[in-house]
């Protein structure tokens, strides 16, 4: 079986591009409804520090070719704090900026889809609460896409066995987002309610 990522490698800057046309056609679509400066530029803001984060620590699986990160801890608190459109935007764009510039391109656009979906379901879930329990929820939903997400599709590329090697990693992966995405989140909501009327 070819290397799905290997062949989608080429393609990681295309498919990376095409997403932020159109998030930013969604959000001048929906100016009215949301302040699309603001939401464009902390989208953007954002997704650097996803990438950022991303790659602060990388951890190989070998079995699957992919790797460990702390970029959900970034995609979880930018959803809980400014909600699905940002979420979306910073958790599927961002994380795919930081598997292309950690050398992981090809994983790029499965990324982009999980890590999106991700954010997008946090967003909606903790986006006007600030009730930690509900952004507890919100992560752990979160975290159930992420994991189960990364699963199947490599279940599929790698086989099952290859894929389980790597739930361990992403669950804590998950539980290391909940529990800094989470914190971040409450303090900000708590200390500065205000932020999350930027958008």
């Amino acid at each position: 079986m070819v290397d799905l990522t290997e062949m989608l490698e080429p393609y990681g800057h295309y498919v990376l591009g095409g997403a932020v046309v159109i998030f930013l056609a969604y959000v001048w679509a929906k100016r009215r409804e949301y302040q699309a400066p603001a939401t464009i530029a902390l989208s953007a803001i954002l997704a650097a520090v996803v990438a950022i984060a991303t790659n602060l620590v990388k951890v190989p699986t070998p079995a699957t070719g992919g790797y460990i990160n702390f970029g959900d801890t970034m995609v979880m608190f930018s959803a809980m704090v400014f909600g699905p459109v940002v979420g979306v935007f910073a958790g599927g764009v961002g994380s795919a900026l930081g598997d292309i510039m950690g050398g992981y391109a090809g994983w790029a656009p499965i990324t982009l889809v999980v890590k999106g979906l991700e954010g997008l379901a946090i967003g909606y879930i903790a986006r006007r609460s600030d009730n930690v329990s509900t952004m507890v929820i919100a992560g752990i939903v979160g975290g159930i896409i992420m994991v189960s997400g990364y699963f199947l599709f490599e279940a599929y590329m790698f086989g099952v066995p290859a894929a389980l090697t790597e739930v361990p990693g992403n669950i804590l992966q998950a539980v290391t987002g909940i529990l800094v995405g989470t914190g971040l989140a409450t303090i900000i909501k708590k200390r500065y309610p205000e932020v999350a009327d930027l958008i």
